[in-house]
């Protein structure tokens, strides 16, 4: 059975590296969530086009002004030259008197509907660029909303075995600096890219039909340019994807420096802490600076290559207008189209930067949204009833991932509805890996665990764990007030109910010490609050539930004797009608359970009523009496 676990473990491991696929097709995928939005990527698209339509059009009308001036330039000096001469002049030139007379009439006509005709599609294309511009914003921002959520929604999915795995600060990095470097391509590399691709189609077919002897110069010099890009590209992909990496490195450290600094300060360790984060710093500044010598590289071979074209346009232009075979328009015309041309192709690069950047970013980010969760709803699991309680253990073995030795080692127990087990044993005995199992935090490697009977892996987890209340070593709270956190699975629950709840779990009297009561804000992670006060949030927050089978980790562990001994008395009232688990370090907090279960190096080593293991358990009964002798000290030092 841990074999065939093993290979579907592996088995999904394939899938991801399938479904993620190379970083372009991870980007490919990402591209693909603009068919969310085809309104706005239609106009986003469709204003790009007419945008660059009308900067075509400019060195058309350009030419037309350049030709008429130099029409009528032509036409003001032969109407000057003498009669005698003005018939010799007009045939050299080709010419008759009414062409040259309306060459100088016209020209002024003609400069001034080019110039309003430059101004009017100079109007056109700044309102569509500014169109383009606000759509693909839009739309790239409407991406970035997307990937957000659904990585934020699928982190909140994934068991508890991924998070094992991967650090906070690196999830993190992917849920921002990466969804960001994808939406900045999507808003503006995908846009440019689109509009270079019309730019340098248009500008080809209009130098053809201008000049095509002209155009064949400068034609060799653009795979030259896309045969540089593509090496540059195959090349900065794996420099972006480490760039990525070292980031999340160092958002890692950050994130972790943050949430202990209370402890890198009790320890006297900040100046530990600001090499460890200045080395990751460092690594990440080596890494950019490897990325920005290749770009140093590029841009200037760009240039030249700009430069090689307009150099020989200039000497074959040249001696076109020589021959008079090409008119000063024209050429003029040819060289901003050559402009056209080479703007695309210095664009390139910053499309390139900006696509490796995505490629590896969007890798990232489909890795997360791709993970195969190890607990997840199985395909025909059917919503769990409302329960008795009945907890069972059938022979159940665990072990983490990439472990070989079992924390829990054939485990089989019953526990029937309105039970209390209490679970005992040394740090590392298997407790809290234990009741981890019963809402499926995780799966059992072997075995099965039943409540009422059925088989918790083939119910839908949320309806099983909206039955169970679960109150953890390690107390949550959430930013916002104490009534928000203690209606947090409930938050349609009324004020007397939260209320009823926290009396229940001693907290109503010091709740109502604070000026603001329970509208008082608990602070990042409850910093406003004890850990004892915390602590009794937090069982309030179960209490509010109502459930069926209620799991007590270790739950009194932060408060002092006289409230352990409150939250006890409560408990105990409550757990009446309930199949409650409690883990407990001292034996005196679980003296009435109805089952005792002496965990051991991941066995039941003991199990049955206090009464009875004192008479049967070697290990209970020394843990019992050394917490006696303990309890006797303390009381002799303070007496």
């Amino acid at each position: 059975m841990m074999k065939a676990r093993t290979q579907r473990l592996r088995g999904s491991g394939r899938r991801e590296k399938r479904k993620g696929g190379s970083s372009m097709g991870s980007l490919g995928r990402a591209i693909r969530y603009l068919g969310r939005y085809k309104k706005e990527a239609f106009w986003a698209y469709g204003a790009l086009v007419v945008a660059t339509l009308a900067q075509l059009a400019v060195p058309e009308l350009l030419q037309n002004i350049i030709d008429s001036i130099t029409d009528g330039f032509i036409a003001s000096k032969i109407l000057e030259v003498p009669a005698a001469f003005q018939s010799l002049a007009l045939d050299q030139l080709g010419l008759s008197l009414e062409e040259v007379t309306a060459n100088y009439d016209g020209a002024f006509d003609a400069i001034i509907w080019a110039g309003a005709l430059i101004l009017v599609f100079a109007i056109i294309r700044g309102l569509f660029a500014f169109t383009q511009a606000y759509m693909g914003e839009r739309v790239s921002q409407s991406v970035s909303f997307e990937f957000r959520n659904e990585l934020f929604a699928k982190i909140q999915r994934l068991s508890f075995s991924y998070h094992d795995k991967h650090r906070t600060g690196q999830l993190m990095i992917r849920a921002t600096d990466d969804v960001e470097k994808v939406r900045t391509f999507i808003g503006q590399g995908l846009l440019m890219s689109a509009q270079s691709l019309i730019l340098l189609t248009g500008t080809l077919a209009l130098l053809f039909a201008t000049n095509a002897k002209l155009t064949m110069v400068i034609l060799p010099i653009l795979p030259l340019a896309f045969l540089m890009f593509m090496v540059f590209g195959g090349v900065a992909r794996p420099m972006f994807e480490r760039v990525q990496k070292k980031l999340s490195a160092m958002n890692s450290i950050l994130q972790e420096g943050l949430a202990g600094i209370k402890v890198v300060k009790a320890f006297n360790r900040e100046k530990q802490q600001v090499k460890k984060f200045e080395s990751a710093a460092n690594i990440f500044m080596d890494q950019n600076i490897k990325v920005m010598k290749l770009m140093t590289f590029l841009m200037p071979t760009i240039f030249l290559l700009a430069n090689l074209g307009q150099a020989a346009i200039i000497y074959y232009g040249g001696g076109q207008i020589i021959d008079g075979t090409l008119t000063l328009g024209e050429y003029q015309k040819f060289s901003l189209y050559l402009i056209f041309v080479f703007i695309p192709v210095g664009q390139l690069g910053f499309i390139i930067t900006l696509m490796s950047q995505a490629a590896a970013s969007a890798t990232r980010v489909f890795e997360i949204l791709d993970a195969q969760s190890d607990v997840e709803d199985a395909p025909d699991a059917k919503p769990l009833a409302e329960v008795k309680g009945d907890v069972s253990f059938d022979n159940v073995t665990f072990r983490y991932f990439g472990g070989e030795t079992p924390v829990l080692d054939e485990i089989s127990f019953d526990a029937k509805s309105g039970e209390t087990v209490a679970l005992l044993g040394m740090t590392g005995s298997g407790k809290s890996t234990f009741i981890n199992l019963i809402p499926r935090f995780y799966d059992p490697t072997e075995g099965k665990v039943l409540i009422d009977g059925q088989d918790i892996s083939k119910v839908q987890i949320e309806s099983m764990r909206e039955q169970i209340g679960i109150v953890l070593q390690e107390t949550t709270l959430f930013t916002g007030t104490i009534h928000e956190n203690i209606a947090y699975g409930r938050p349609d629950a009324s004020r007397e109910e939260v209320i009823e709840a926290a009396k229940a779990a001693a907290a109503h009297d010091f709740i109502l010490e604070f000026p603001d009561g329970y509208e008082t804000d608990v602070g990042e992670r409850g910093s406003t609050l004890s850990g004892g006060q915390k602590q009794r949030v937090a069982i309030a927050r179960a209490l509010l539930l109502n459930p069926k089978i209620l799991i007590l980790d270790d739950s009194t562990s932060s408060v002092d004797l006289q409230t352990e001994y409150e939250i006890q008395q409560a408990l105990d009232r409550l757990m009446v009608g309930r199949t409650s688990f409690v883990i407990a370090q001292r034996i005196s907090t679980v003296l009435n359970a109805d089952q005792i279960l002496v965990l051991d190096a991941g066995k039941i080593a003991a199990s049955g009523t206090h009464e009875e293991l004192l008479e049967n358990s070697e290990i209970y009964s020394e843990i019992y009496h050394s917490q006696l002798d303990d309890d006797v000290k303390i009381n002799g030092e303070e007496a």
